[in-house]
């Protein structure tokens, strides 16, 4: 058995900002030279009211220039430091300018404010020659830009990198999203013969990725806080449930939010799970909901017992809710009730994650023990094999298509992919994500695989057994 990491979709870059080595500036708006390593003040520049944000060299050194939180940008010789305009005159943006990029011919830059607009500017005349027209959200803050050879990027609040027309200022010739924050869920679902990858993070943010590295997200407001699980259903709907305490259900089809699919939970949603029929079972604090057609249905609460993960089989008919007292308890589906009827098994330590097999055959639960459980859901539940390996806790886990193997991944940062019939046969994935542990997994086909961390990247890993 080997893996091959085939691709890897990284969290959205930071630009750099200021050349600390060559020229840097302090709060009070002072601008001074660096030599060999050591800070030696060649000349005083007090023209910024507010805090220097960022200083750029010309590329061929005649000329630098200087941003500030005071929205202005100031020009000077390269030789010898003096001022020479002020571009835009009085006030360059509206708002604080946070990065500035020359072009290759030192006779351009570009500026990306907090005003939500990106400037270029004649640097000969000091005046702007294009406004580029981000938004009216405050997400659409410009935080950084490039000027790399013929394009023209810039980096929004929102993480997004925008490809910027000169042609068109109020429409980006390209935009790339993703995830600016730490990515906690993943799924993956086939919609008109393709593949896609769905991706939520700590800030509530639903990333789309397809498999051409082309990224996209649902149009309209979200959820506001962590998305802690998801799941499509047999509706093309994709379910969340967020640290916001709702879950939410949402065309992957239309990829449009609406504020009529959505179901607020009387506390916060851990975990979601979901069958044929349009039956979702939500995992809470304290709490088990069963919901129906993207309603809430049954409620099991006054627990003696924590629940931390659920399960739903995919034929609807039983609901599996693994505790923090170790143990799963299996719960009869009848009609729009849970019906408790003493039916438990046993995991090694506190669930974390649990999951039937796509054809129903089995039920893999993950535990803070640092080990995997399968149990055999026609043979009453029994333990088909434990799964050892992992040197922290698991937190979890995906079925492969095939329903013979499925993959873990845990606080070690390892990534394994177990065979069900033979605990031995398996395949170790180390440091799948080194600098954080592996938050979410998922299956495009039976030789690929897709990670997730904190890290805020996505991987596609090919397997081969």
């Amino acid at each position: 058995m080997s893996y091959e990491l085939k691709h890897v979709f990284a969290s959205l870059p930071q630009m750099e900002r200021g050349v600390a080595k060559v020229l840097g500036g302090d709060p009070k708006g002072n601008n001074f030279l660096y030599t060999n390593g050591k800070s030696v003040i060649i000349r005083n520049i007090d023209d910024h009211s507010r805090f220097v944000n960022c200083v750029r060299f010309s590329p061929d050194g005649s000329r630098f220039c200087t941003a500030g939180a005071d929205g202005q940008i100031f020009m000077y010789d390269g030789k010898t430091g003096e001022k020479i305009a002020a571009l835009g005159g009085a006030k360059a943006h509206d708002g604080g300018v946070y990065a500035v990029s020359w072009s290759p011919d030192s006779t351009q830059l570009i500026s990306a404010s907090g005003d939500k607009t990106v400037k270029l500017w004649d640097v000969g005349a000091g005046t702007a020659v294009t406004t580029f027209n981000m938004g009216s959200d405050v997400m659409d803050q410009q935080l950084g830009c490039l000027w790399q050879k013929d394009h023209l990027l810039s980096v929004s609040l929102s993480g997004y990198i925008n490809y910027l027309d000169k042609s068109n200022p109020d429409r980006p010739l390209r935009v790339i999203k993703g995830h600016s924050k730490s990515i906690q869920s993943l799924t993956v679902h086939k919609n008109d013969g393709r593949s896609y990858i769905y991706s939520g993070s700590h800030d509530g943010h639903i990333n789309i990725l397809s498999l051409t590295g082309k990224n996209d997200c649902f149009s309209g407001k979200g959820h506001s806080n962590l998305v802690t699980k998801m799941a499509v259903d047999d509706a093309d709907q994709l379910v969340t449930c967020s640290m916001d305490d709702t879950v939410r259900f949402t065309s992957v089809t239309k990829k449009e939010y609406s504020a009529s699919d959505l179901v607020k939970m009387d506390v916060q949603p851990k975990h979601v799970s979901v069958a044929t029929g349009g039956l979702v079972l939500a995992v809470c604090i304290g709490q088990v909901v069963l919901l129906k057609n993207k309603k809430k249905v049954f409620t099991l609460d006054g627990l003696d017992y924590e629940p931390e993960a659920g399960a739903l089989h995919p034929g609807g008919g039983t609901a599996a809710v693994g505790g923090a007292d170790g143990k799963v308890r299996l719960y009869s589906v009848q009609g729009n009730t849970l019906k408790d009827e003493g039916k438990t098994v046993e995991a090694k330590g506190p669930v974390t994650d649990m999951a039937y097999s796509k054809d129903g055959a089995y039920l893999a639960v993950t535990d803070e023990k640092k080990v995997v459980t399968v149990f055999a859901v026609m043979d009453n539940y029994s333990v088909k094999n434990d799964f050892y390996g992992h040197h922290a806790k698991v937190v979890t886990l995906a079925w492969s298509p095939d329903n013979e193997h499925f993959a873990s991944g845990g606080m070690d940062m390892m990534v394994y992919v177990w065979t069900v019939n033979d605990p031995d046969k398996r395949l170790k994935i180390p440091d799948a994500h080194r600098l954080h542990h592996v938050s979410g997994l998922a299956w495009i086909d039976a030789n690929t695989l897709v990670t997730t961390s904190h890290d805020a990247s996505v991987k596609q890993w090919t397997l081969k057994y």
